[in-house]
């Protein structure tokens, strides 16, 4: 690529891919209809996408059109796989690729709607466990990559929250943690305020992964559900959810004796985060249940934390 450089009168490879990875990418696009993983043209993309670096953010009008179609649910399931992985990996360093010219938030609205949602469906067998894997992994390295506004992540979090409180339950591990990080981020979207009734959906789903059987599960979910108290704090929707709160409330006691000690400490930390909201009926409710626990310290704990808060105003 070098040797090629020097013949182009060019300064690096990256300037090589600026200047023919356009045209490359039309002349592969010709072809993409009839594309599976064994078809040379797939790993010529995959050279391209990967190498080309900012280049790449200004490929996205040839680009983009090639993935939403490689990608919906009725193609080749082993392509679409190596596709959502070569995908990600740029995602993971958005802006020094795919969004070095800052435009792909133009392409959002198909990244989301026409590529994630599709393989975030539920379908029988593992090859569709697998996909709707990739397609969580794919959307957190979206998120991770910081080229979202405020206002981009909300639309993304509209768009795929009830897909994302679904993979919650997939049998795969990573699935169930990278899906908690997301709801999690989710959640911690500044901006619009999100209504009672879609908080109410989110935390029953984040309960049962308390009962999880991934201990970094369980942690995860636990964070999560500190985030979703808080948010019940600033967006002011308290009134509105105090039985949901009061039930939260009385599920983490429970967890607030569990076997294991790293768990124990989160759950601490979630009621902790939630006890500003009503700190009346926590005590209530941790006194009822202090005398079943193994050992009353993270009860005792939890009731010297909420003594010592300021009197509501």
């Amino acid at each position: 690529m070098d040797a090629l450089a020097t013949v182009e009168s060019v300064d690096s490879s990256q300037d090589l891919y600026r200047e023919h990875a356009g045209p490359l990418l039309e002349w592969l696009a010709a072809s993409h209809h009839d594309w599976t993983v064994h078809s040379a043209e797939l790993l010529q993309l995959d050279v391209v996408v990967t190498h080309a670096g900012p280049a790449l953010g200004e490929l996205l009008p040839q680009l983009i059109p090639v993935l939403r179609s490689c990608l919906q649910p009725a193609r080749d399931p082993a392509m679409r796989l190596q596709l959502f992985s070569i995908l990600s990996r740029v995602l993971l360093r958005a802006k020094e690729t795919v969004d070095s010219q800052g435009q792909l938030h133009s392409y959002l609205d198909t990244l989301v709607k026409d590529i994630l949602v599709p393989n975030l469906q539920w379908h029988a067998g593992r090859t569709a466990a697998a996909i709707r894997t990739a397609a969580v992994s794919c959307l957190w390295a979206l998120i991770s990559s910081e080229s979202l506004s405020a206002e981009q992540l909300r639309e993304v979090q509209e768009a795929l929250t009830p897909q994302i409180l679904t993979t919650l339950e997939e049998d795969a591990q990573v699935t169930r943690l990278v899906s908690c990080r997301i709801i999690d981020a989710f959640m911690k979207a500044s901006g619009a305020v999100v209504g009672p009734d879609e908080l109410v959906k989110v935390y029953p789903e984040l309960l049962k992964r308390l009962d999880d059987v991934s201990n970094d599960v369980r942690l995860a979910a636990a964070s999560t559900l500190a985030t979703w108290l808080r948010r019940v704090e600033s967006d002011g929707s308290k009134s509105c959810c105090q039985s949901d709160i009061q039930h939260l409330y009385k599920e983490l006691l429970v967890h607030l004796d569990d076997p294991e000690g790293a768990v124990q400490d989160a759950v601490l930390e979630v009621l902790k985060a939630g006890s500003v909201l009503f700190p009346d009926l926590l005590v209530r409710e941790t006194e009822a249940v202090i005398h079943k626990h193994r050992s009353p310290a993270h009860c005792e704990q939890l009731l010297q934390h909420v003594q010592a808060l300021p009197p509501a105003p």
